[in-house]
């Protein structure tokens, strides 16, 4: 997989799922912007899913 299609992935799936997520805006209101976004990399499974495709970009 090149560059431009692990980009192009990430975006699609951030656009997909990510946009409008109720958890994400939930902990960021509640607990600030760095706990929401740890949170996304850590346990969401999306924001696993994009951690793993981006390994390609090593």
């Amino acid at each position: 997989m090149d560059r431009k299609q692990v980009i192009s992935e990430v975006d699609k799936i951030l656009e997909s799922y990510c946009k409008d997520c109720l958890l994400k805006a939930h902990f960021r209101k509640e607990h600030g912007k760095t706990y929401a976004h740890r949170f996304c990399i850590e346990q969401c499974t999306v924001g696993q899913q994009i951690k793993k495709i981006g390994q390609y970009l090593k």
